[in-house]
């Protein structure tokens, strides 16, 4: 079910308006790949691009085209492991934060 445009702007909202948010939808989208749910990583990761920089301020700090990166977080995309890392790594330095990975039991 796609979002509509209402929901789409209540996100770019309050990410604008709310540091912590902006850091928790980034965390989110990383955690949810990590968990191996990936569909939901890329819609979180994909809204948080779109709330923030967009596909085509990522496409020039990456160097990926930015038709490939909406095609890769798209709901059909198949991002290859380098260029997620890429993106990650990206969105990490430019929100100035360092996610870590802590092991814990289920």
């Amino acid at each position: 079910m796609p979002l509509t445009r209402d929901f789409k702007e209540t996100i770019r909202a309050r990410v604008e308006r709310d540091p912590k948010f902006r850091k928790e939808l980034l965390r989110e989208g990383i955690e949810a790949m990590l968990a191996g749910d990936v569909a939901t990583a890329k819609t979180i990761l994909r809204d948080y691009i779109n709330a923030t920089l967009g596909f085509i301020s990522l496409a020039e700090a990456t160097h990926i085209p930015s038709k490939s990166l909406m095609r890769m977080l798209g709901p059909a995309g198949n991002p290859r492991a380098d260029n997620l890392f890429e993106i990650v790594s990206f969105l990490q330095r430019r929100e100035g934060v360092r996610f870590e990975l802590k092991a814990s039991r289920p």
